[in-house]
């Protein structure tokens, strides 16, 4: 066992964690392509809503509410397909969807494009991390949820510049061609290079394998231990609740970025169509730098505490040197890039949820908490764009100060990772 543990392992499990990347670049590339069409004048005066803010958020809106169900109700179909035949199926959901998107002719079509797409989603999203758990031993699994967590930001930062000019270019329609076409790509790697197990997987060497299992023996030590037995010291941990309502302000914070915020730059801030395309990628380019750092932080101090108050610190600076700026471009760049600091301790928020202990109730229970997660998000949402309507100072003050950033800080404080 020391000569497996010494040797240098293969990598396939590293081919593994680029096909997740993929895909989640691909599903978020797919998430951005509404938040850009509702600053879309042509869009939205073909479908009838221009002007009406309940009906644009509402495409949002059921995509969460599709999202959260899809957590819950499929699980069981998930357990039963295996992770990779389930992501597939996923896939094939959401290309669906997107098709349905590209001939829609109506405000309705759409509506169904978005709970479909939700459906797909929702379902693909918490499979990524039983691949982790299944491949990766505990020492390497921060900086493996950090490689694919950055395909979160990686698709954002270039869709956002790259949709704009794209539905500039070729009209709205041909962007959800153009989503369905690229989803094939990770249907592809799925079928063609991944395994749910390392055994499973043709070409794996014996020496990886044995190292793979050998970090994570210390895990299937305890599995003689009843379900209840081993999640009880967890729910019954304050910190864990704590990390839970740390992460619901985390998801307020992002959803109401990514949906409103091409909105809010093309109609508050009055840029253009080109300027608000490459000003809302901003957060998401900053992000993808920090998010890798901070999976590499983690596996090295061992800690995620120290990692996400830095996060937040940094964030109130910005905040305190963004009123010093003296044009509007200015203002808007360092409030966006501002924005990404706090965002990017999940992949700190991942390896506290995948530890030992906090990782029986996650993966036995994580559709379920998803979709509570979901619920306020699908408020929040709605929430925001009724402040931006018919108060937009105050909107101006909510969405751009991060106001839950207190809170957060009080988490952290008392988190002990």
């Amino acid at each position: 066992m020391s000569m497996a543990l010494t040797a240098p392992p293969g990598r396939k499990r590293f081919l593994i964690v680029a096909c997740l990347f993929i895909g989640i670049f691909i599903a978020y590339l797919d998430r951005v392509n509404v938040s850009v069409l509702a600053a879309n004048e042509p869009f939205l005066a073909y479908m009838g809503i221009e002007g009406m803010p309940l009906q644009i958020g509402m495409m949002m809106t059921v995509f969460l509410a599709a999202y959260g169900i899809a957590n819950v109700v499929l699980s069981p179909l998930g357990d039963y397909l295996g992770p990779r035949k389930a992501m597939m199926l996923c896939i094939l959901i959401w290309t669906i969807a997107l098709i349905i998107g590209g001939v829609a002719t109506s405000f309705a079509l759409i509506i169904i494009c978005r709970i479909l797409l939700g459906i797909g989603e929702g379902f693909y999203y918490p499979l990524q991390s039983v691949f982790i758990k299944n491949w990766f031993p505990k020492q390497e699994r921060g900086r493996a949820n950090a490689a694919w967590i950055v395909g979160q930001s990686v698709a954002p930062a270039i869709a956002m510049p790259f949709f704009t000019w794209w539905i500039g270019t070729h009209g709205w329609r041909s962007n959800f061609f153009l989503c369905a076409a690229l989803g094939l790509i990770p249907l592809w790697l799925l079928w063609r290079y991944v395994a749910d197990k390392p055994e499973q997987l043709k070409g794996i060497s014996e020496q990886e394998l044995a190292y793979i299992k050998a970090g994570q023996e210390t895990e299937s030590a305890s599995s003689s231990e009843s379900f209840m037995l081993r999640v009880k010291p967890v729910i019954t941990n304050y910190c864990y609740w704590l990390l839970v309502l740390w992460y619901l302000c985390l998801q307020c914070l992002y959803w109401g970025m990514i949906t409103w915020l091409p909105t809010y730059l093309k109609s508050a801030r009055g840029f253009s169509w080109a300027e608000m395309g490459w000003l809302a990628s901003l957060p998401f380019v900053l992000s993808i730098f920090s998010k890798a750092a901070a999976g590499v932080f983690v596996d090295k101090i061992g800690r995620s505490a120290p990692i996400l108050m830095v996060l937040m610190f940094f964030r109130r600076y910005q905040y305190l040197f963004r009123h010093n700026n003296r044009t509007q471009i200015y203002v808007s760049g360092t409030t966006l890039l501002r924005r990404r600091f706090l965002h990017d301790g999940y992949a700190c928020c991942v390896d506290i949820i995948t530890r030992d202990g906090v990782r029986e109730i996650y993966f036995r229970r994580q559709r379920r908490n998803e979709r509570r997660r979901e619920r306020p998000v699908i408020i929040i949402t709605s929430i925001y764009r009724f402040i931006y309507l018919y108060y937009r100072n105050l909107y101006r003050r909510l969405i751009m100060s991060g106001f839950h950033q207190r809170y957060r800080r009080g988490i952290c404080i008392r988190f002990n990772d």
